[in-house]
């Protein structure tokens, strides 16, 4: 990792357009490859990795995109500190995702840092398409673990850790958290991250959240 060089005045930075085999285009900070995947630094900052095979071409972008004044220059972020267990354990139903992560055998870090980002620990919370509580659980996602009561925290922890544990054990980390996020069709029908900005987002997040 690196760090941040600061220096005075606004400036613009070049992009790439990133055209995708189905038609979709995306404007990148960067793109470079690395093996059979494509890997691609996200504007809004990330990364996120396609396989190579779903691009069909790079182009530069000719509209620049403005880097706000003190940071001209980025040469390589500086690492995030490493979640604590100190600081786990003063989160909200921080035992109940403790014991249900142990007994799962998914790192606390990763359904902390899922929780944080799909509700932000509210267990009333509801999306505007249907996902509910703690770990947002879809209807059917609910109904698939059995859960009668998406709003109890333990019906919907246990279930939505069920269900990641599932997805990683089909798929490697941030494709589990793209399918988590879009759906495991989705994930297959695009052979990989699929190239939707709000999923991109979504495991650029969630990994930097629990330190991976």
């Amino acid at each position: 990792m690196g760090y941040l060089l600061f220096v005075g005045g606004a400036s613009e930075a070049s992009a790439d357009i990133v055209v995708f085999k189905t038609g979709r285009t995306m404007s990148v900070q960067a793109y470079r490859v690395d093996g059979d995947h494509a890997q691609l630094v996200l504007r809004e900052g990330g990364e996120i990795a396609f396989p190579l095979s779903m691009v069909a071409r790079v182009e530069p972008d000719e509209v620049p995109y403005p880097v706000p004044e003190v940071a001209a220059v980025v040469t390589q972020v500086a690492p995030q500190p490493g979640v604590t267990d100190e600081t786990l354990a003063a989160r909200p139903f921080a035992d109940l995702i403790a014991t249900v992560a142990a007994d799962q055998n998914v790192d606390a870090r990763l359904v902390h840092a899922v929780i944080e980002t799909e509700s932000n620990y509210q267990a009333r919370a509801r999306s505007p398409k249907g996902a509910q509580g703690l770990m947002q659980l879809m209807p059917a996602t609910a109904r698939q673990y059995g859960v009668r009561n998406s709003y109890d925290p333990q019906a919907n922890v246990t279930a939505g850790v069920r269900h990641l544990k599932d997805l990683l054990s089909r798929f490697e980390l941030p494709l589990a958290l793209a399918a988590y996020n879009a759906g495991e069709g989705t994930i297959r029908r695009y052979g990989g991250v699929p190239p939707f900005p709000e999923t991109q987002n979504y495991v650029s997040r969630i990994l930097k959240k629990a330190g991976h």
